[in-house]
């Protein structure tokens, strides 16, 4: 029988060879300013949710369902995010690497797992979005958050994974949370006018 602590201990193994495969691979562009920089600014963009503040301002510029909407899919996301990432992270504990990169961002005091970054940006990135393109370009940014947090050393790339792996799974479960308290805000398809089938209607709109 294998003793208690083997499956912990395998996995702790697993994670530390995941970690240093990946962060091999994002050695050879630390310390390009280029590089340095825009991983920077897309880590401070997603900084207290400050880039998710601005799209929700923007997707409710005009009264209505799509105000009422992005107001409740960003407080939702955003109060989620923060109850689960202390939570995860009161229990995990573990250490942050040991020597961030030398840019200018905000230097993390909390623990390393999950990265909150990460796990903020793709919840808010599944719940936010109207459409499926919307929903395209908020997770590609949320995965340029990810990069972000690995490149700068901020976090070990294992907690990255396990923060957009909860951050998705939050946000899937938050959609229809935020459907119900924000009603009436799916668009409705304009009827044909009379004589005109829907074929007829759409080639007439093309």
């Amino acid at each position: 029988m294998p003793p208690k602590g083997g499956a912990v201990t395998r996995l702790d193994e697993s994670m530390a060879r995941l970690d240093k495969t990946v962060d091999a691979a994002f050695e050879p562009w630390r310390g390009r300013p280029q590089v340095d920089r825009a991983a920077a600014l897309v880590s401070n963009l997603a900084d207290y949710g400050f880039v998710w503040v601005v799209l929700a301002v923007v997707k409710g510029r005009r009264r209505g369902p799509g105000r009422r909407r992005a107001v409740v899919a960003l407080g939702t996301a955003g109060f989620s995010s923060l109850a689960v990432v202390r939570a995860a992270k009161s229990v995990v504990e573990r250490q942050r690497p040991e020597e961030q990169l030398e840019v200018r961002v905000r230097t993390p005091t909390s623990n390393s797992f999950p990265s909150g970054h990460t796990l903020a940006a793709f919840a808010t990135a599944v719940v936010l979005p109207d459409t499926a393109a919307e929903m395209a370009a908020y997770v590609g940014f949320a995965g340029a958050v990810a990069a972000s947090r690995v490149h700068l050393r901020a976090h070990h790339p294992s907690d990255v994974l396990g923060g957009a792996a909860i951050g998705a799974t939050l946000g899937l479960l938050l959609r229809p949370v935020v459907t119900v308290l924000a009603p009436g805000t799916r668009r409705r398809p304009r009827r044909a006018p009379k004589g005109m089938g829907p074929q007829g209607y759409v080639l007439k709109r093309l």
